[in-house]
């Protein structure tokens, strides 16, 4: 799974842009975002947490981190 990929289908599913998301990021993390360094970073799937966390939230979405549960006896 790509995780890039996936994101950018979520993006596409909630009629989200690219340079929507960049805004997005640029105003949660109070710095310049731009869409070249979002393509980049999905692409190469070195997006932090931090990133994926707000760009989850633009799209409505949250991260959930389940422990799974062993079948080990």
């Amino acid at each position: 799974m790509n995780l890039g990929n996936e994101i950018k289908k979520l993006a596409i599913d909630n009629s989200v842009t690219l340079t929507y998301l960049a805004e997005g990021i640029s105003r949660k993390k109070g710095k310049r975002y731009s869409v070249q360094n979002l393509s980049a970073k999905l692409k190469k799937g070195t997006a932090n947490l931090n990133e994926l966390v707000i760009i989850m939230e633009i799209l409505g979405y949250k991260i959930k981190f389940e422990k799974e549960i062993s079948t080990k006896e």
